[in-house]
């Protein structure tokens, strides 16, 4: 009996143990950074990672292992904001939005990948992944478009967009960005510090003008011709037609006998999800969007 109160006591202590600050050793260029985290979160990244179920898997097929992980869990919007005044890498399992779902299983299939197991190198990739040159250096320095994402991940080797051949890929974007200083209330740290504003204008400025193919919603309907060119596991980026965005969500592909579908982090359904619909029906519903950009993991 005392035996399993001792054993209870433990358990709880470490679920509810709130790990806020932790000093990790990372490039040459930053000696230490900050990140935020609970025991749950490293507890699962490690166990991940450990998993022998991802073993001998084919490129593609290691993504949507890890993707699938993560099915249930619930969506919620804003979670790295938790550091408007003091930004740090904040890493949430628990609570996902379509950006930090995609995000955490990239750095898990990469570490996989590389062999890696500790979560000390898991957060060092997503580090790296989530801010310029993975350096963090205020909020600036967090990579906010996700075509920016694309850009410095695919410089970094960690990912290539795929932009061929035509067709499917008969649209170009032309990227023009301006949301988050036309809109700076709606962010908590440019609401609070307008000092930000001049990097984030500079990072629009250099985004903008910039052209991507991409596959429009009425060539998703050949599933033959997609199939040669989406692989299960590549990162779909849906297009958006918002002013002043590139990308309205983002999802990892997911091929079903009946065509391309999508695992995603989903404000409709309030969790991660395997979508029912394919990608064309998807897009269908969406008055926000019109194709898909595709990025494959290296």
């Amino acid at each position: 009996m005392k035996k399993t109160y001792l054993q209870t006591r433990r358990k709880w202590w470490l679920i509810g143990l709130t790990l806020v600050i932790c000093q990790l050793p990372f490039s040459h260029a930053v000696a230490q950074e900050r990140c935020h985290y609970e025991a749950a979160d490293s507890i699962l990244i490690e166990q991940l990672l450990a998993d022998n179920g991802v073993k001998g898997l084919e490129k593609g097929q290691d993504v949507l292992y890890f993707a699938r992980k993560f099915l249930g869990k619930p969506y919620v919007a804003h979670t790295l904001e938790l550091y408007p005044d003091d930004e740090r890498l904040v890493l949430n399992t628990r609570e996902l939005d379509c950006t930090t779902y995609v995000d955490v299983v990239v750095a898990l299939t990469l570490c996989s990948r590389r062999g890696e197991t500790t979560f000390r190198q898991f957060v060092h990739q997503l580090h790296m992944q989530r801010y310029w040159n993975g350096v963090c250096d205020g909020y600036p320095s967090r990579i906010h478009y996700f075509t920016d994402w694309m850009r410095d991940n695919s410089r970094l080797g960690f990912v290539t967009e795929i932009q061929s051949p035509n067709p499917p890929f008969t649209a170009l974007q032309k990227v023009k960005v301006d949301y988050m200083t036309k809109h700076p209330q709606s962010y908590v740290a440019l609401k609070k510090h307008p000092e930000y504003l001049p990097r984030i204008t500079a990072q629009e400025q250099d985004l903008t003008g910039r052209k991507y193919r991409y596959i429009p919603t009425r060539q998703l309907a050949d599933s033959r011709e997609l199939r040669h060119t989406v692989s299960n596991g590549d990162i779909i980026a849906i297009t958006s037609l918002t002013p002043g965005l590139d990308i309205a969500h983002l999802g990892i592909a997911v091929w079903h006998d009946d065509g391309l579908h999508m695992i995603d982090a989903s404000s409709k359904h309030k969790k991660v999800v395997e979508e029912s619909i394919t990608m064309q029906q998807y897009l269908k519903n969406r008055k926000n969007a019109d194709g898909i950009r595709i990025v494959r993991l290296r």
